[in-house]
């Protein structure tokens, strides 16, 4: 702040001035009057020097982010006019700035700025993609809606539409040098902890009817599938598909990615980008557990994590197992619980009360020895002389084991999930004819079967009822791991974690739809709904190690992030437009922004907007 008097007057008046830069617009206000020379020569013999007292008075106040200031409001002054059809909202949100902490600390702009130092650019790729983040955190939409809602960012960043594209270009030529960086800096943010790796794949939906067409490559002649493809889905929507799958470590941090076809066995997905891992993890880091489903389980894939010091915790499907390994798993004998390692029964778990609460809850488990894949009853593809693929037993040894377990509780609400679909079946049978419903292998039309020497006649296929009730309860794991069972269980457990990660990319960041055509855009659209799901996912480790006894939810964490906004105040000071919550305590406990208080001074929040910026007790993690 500063004395301000017009020099030239005879009789000057004394104010307190302060300059203001709000955003690119520099101004200066009129924040106090100390009064008229004349007047003051009744308090004091020199006015000029009581003044620049009370400036600095002022300035100490300030210092103490506490100054009584008057601001003059025009009731009758009215809103500017313009050519905008539609009136904009003048709040702006400042919830972007911790994203934008994080942003800094994964050191994207010097990314950027590599891959650009010889080359000719005149835009700012890391901006575009720094608010293309922000964006798709906070609000998603399509590319040109989030061009269209900069001005609602504190910053107000400018960049032409165009500039997008072509920093979604430049991306997807450094597909791999991104998702590696990514995962270094990454490090220094929060100890990655790769002891266990978790791997999952899913499908997303493209918007257009038709599929791409294959491609050559022009350097080597090799031909591509097109990216979109027809393939298997879930919700059998006639478009086609583009498959993303995705490593996770223990904290349940995004590792690194691969986009594939949609018609792409997801199998043949999980070697390839494995052995990039083990090339971005270095030396001494090459060891790892493998942990995915039953679907992500081949021969190939546990032969491949049974060398170089890794290992495999995978779902295995009891129904599946050779009819061995099943009468050693229906036997009732060898049968421990969890809890205690004392040996149990099966059948009393099957009867015990429930008001036995601690063995109600409680689990058992037996460990058979399982070595040779034919035990386990998967299978392979092998290429005949004439070209055409069968399907064969897989006849190499693997050394491996598998961990059964029981649960009272798991067998009790597969059975509630049976009756449901069993009443359906019912329904199905009084009211329509059995071949007009869809039907699919988890379907309720798999109780229904025809009556022996009858064409029109169904009835409920009580066998096929008691033979799905036989497997009730029972879940299996294979591994070649010697460890405790409790530990491998443990790290089953574990797997729901991508689920998460992908339902957040799905519905929280609504990855989809997408209207890009060309492979580039697309892999560079997924690109950063990455760095979105890996700032995220950072944020949300750091809030809860900074206080556990804290539970915040997805939605919890963005919509408090989407409701801090600010109000500008005549250009002088902004007033948030958001209350407190357990949410904003513990993001300043965490990333201590100061963007807890009711006003800010815009040289405060500009202040913030650095990359440099530090914030006070700052914890690393």
């Amino acid at each position: 702040m500063k004395l301000w008097f017009d020099k030239k007057s005879k009789d000057p008046t004394y104010f307190i001035q302060v300059g203001i830069r709000n955003g690119k617009k520099v101004t200066s206000k009129n924040i106090a009057k100390i009064g008229k020379h004349s007047e003051l020569l009744k308090v004091t013999d020199d006015p000029l020097a009581y003044a620049k007292e009370e400036v600095a008075k002022y300035n100490e106040e300030a210092k103490k982010n506490k100054v009584d200031m008057d601001i003059n409001l025009d009731f009758t002054q009215k809103i500017r006019a313009s050519n905008q059809s539609v009136s904009e909202s003048t709040l702006k949100n400042i919830g972007y700035l911790y994203l934008q902490r994080l942003y800094y600390q994964l050191e994207i702009d010097k990314f950027f700025s590599n891959i650009t130092k010889n080359r000719k650019i005149s835009f700012n790729p890391d901006l575009v993609n720094r608010f293309m983040t922000y964006s798709r955190i906070l609000s998603p939409d399509s590319k040109l809606g989030s061009f269209e809602n900069l001005h609602t960012f504190y910053e107000e960043p400018v960049f032409d539409y165009q500039h997008i594209m072509r920093t979604m270009d430049l991306m997807y030529e450094h597909y791999n040098e991104y998702i590696e960086h990514l995962f270094k800096t990454s490090g220094k943010i929060l100890k990655r902890n790769t002891a266990v790796c978790y791997y999952d794949c899913t499908n997303f939906y493209c918007e257009t009817e038709y599929q791409d067409s294959d491609y050559v490559d022009e350097v080597t002649g090799e031909v591509f599938t097109g990216l979109r493809q027809y393939g298997f889905s879930k919700d059998h929507k006639p478009n086609p598909l583009v498959e993303i799958g995705l490593f996770m470590d223990t904290n349940g941090i995004p590792i690194s990615m691969c986009i594939a076809p949609g018609n792409t066995n997801e199998q043949t997905t999980v070697i390839p980008l494995e052995k990039e891992l083990v090339k971005m993890f270095g030396e001494g880091k090459k060891k790892f557990i493998y942990c995915a489903d039953a679907g992500l389980s081949s021969y190939h894939i546990r032969n491949f994590n049974s060398m170089g010091g890794r290992a495999f915790v995978v779902t295995q499907s009891v129904k599946k197992l050779s009819n061995a390994l099943k009468e050693a798993v229906f036997n009732d004998c060898d049968y421990r619980l969890l809890s205690n390692d004392s040996p149990v029964s099966i059948e009393l778990l099957k009867n015990i009360d429930k008001k036995n609460g601690l063995l109600y809850e409680d689990k058992a488990y037996k460990v058979i020895e399982a070595d040779t894949l034919l035990d386990v009853g998967l299978y392979e593809e092998k290429v005949l002389d004439n070209g055409k693929t069968k399907k064969v037993k897989s006849k190499a040894m693997l050394k491996q084991r598998v961990i059964i377990t029981f649960s009272r509780k798991t067998m009790e609400y597969q059975r509630f999930i049976r009756n449901r679909q069993i009443e359906r079946a019912k329904k199905i049978l009084e009211k329509m004819n059995p071949n007009e419903y869809k039907k699919g292998p988890n379907d309720v039309t798999r109780f229904i079967k025809k009556v022996k020497n009858s064409n029109e006649k169904y009835e409920l296929d009580l066998d096929k009822i008691r033979e799905e009730e036989k497997y009730d309860g029972f879940y299996a794991i294979a591994t070649n791991l010697d460890d405790c069972v409790k530990d491998i269980l443990a790290i089953n457990e574990q797997r729901y974690k991508v689920e998460e990660c992908f339902r957040i990319l799905k519905s929280d960041f609504a990855s989809r739809p997408y209207f890009h055509r060309t492979r580039e855009r697309i892999i560079a659209h997924f690109m950063i709904c990455y760095t979105a799901l890996l700032i995220y996912r950072l944020l949300e480790a750091k809030l809860n190690r900074f206080d556990k006894s804290i539970h915040l939810t997805v939605r919890n964490i963005i919509e408090t992030l989407q409701n801090m906004q600010v109000a500008n105040i005549s250009d002088f000071c902004y007033a948030s437009q958001y209350t407190g919550s357990k949410t904003l305590t513990a993001l300043e406990g965490a990333l201590a922004l100061g963007l807890d208080k009711q006003y800010y001074l815009p040289k405060e929040l500009n202040k913030r907007c650095r990359k440099n910026f530090k914030g006070h007790s700052i914890q690393h993690f």
